[in-house]
């Protein structure tokens, strides 16, 4: 029997909208930015610092990486460190019933038999004009955003888990929002999750 639900996402394939619904039909908690405020509170770093860190690659390459200084003399990034944080935590939050929007809780929980982990994905043209709409982001590029933001999401999902982010196999569902639509995927999930 499913316990907890992982939700990764293309950007603006409106994922975590999906979550925030499917949580509240099934009366569970939905973790999302919620995750950043205790990764704060318990790392010390602040908020808006774990946002841009916690589940984006730096822009910087993989050889600035290996040669950037680390804040500390273990060889832990900042980054690292809000790693094992956040893992932390989503591990935490996994003993109850729940929905977890990214950050790799897919992962971290995949030896658990009671999760299931989904991907929601779209086209790059239904994900444009939901970006454009929800977020203001500027008519002109938006596919450019959401190259950058999914490239940055992958190479994250890479670096800390040492497989492929939005591969079909390290899911037990993937969903075309853009096709089905956000209500509907929130529906079949619901009838998953309440089946099982």
């Amino acid at each position: 029997m499913f316990k907890v639900i992982t939700i990764s996402r293309q950007f603006g394939s409106g994922g975590r909208t999906i979550g925030k619904e499917l949580a509240q039909k099934l009366n569970i908690p939905c973790f999302d930015k919620e995750i950043l405020e205790k990764v704060a509170d318990s790392s010390g770093f602040a908020k808006e610092y774990i946002e841009s860190h916690g589940e984006y690659a730096d822009h910087r390459t993989w050889l600035g990486r290996a040669f950037g200084t680390p804040s500390r003399f273990d060889g832990m990034t900042n980054q690292d460190k809000i790693w094992v944080e956040q893992r932390k935590i989503i591990l935490e939050l996994a003993e109850a019933p729940c929905v977890i929007v990214g950050r790799c809780a897919d992962y971290i929980l995949k030896n658990r038999q009671d999760v299931l982990n989904v991907f929601i994905h779209a086209d790059d043209k239904f994900r444009a004009e939901r970006i454009v709409n929800l977020y203001g982001e500027k008519p002109e590029k938006p596919e450019k955003r959401l190259k950058d933001k999914d490239k940055r999401r992958s190479a994250y999902y890479k670096n800390y888990t040492e497989t492929e982010w939005g591969i079909a196999s390290n899911y037990h569902i993937a969903l075309d929002s853009g096709k089905l639509g956000i209500d509907k995927c929130v529906e079949l999930l619901t009838f998953v999750y309440k089946s099982n």
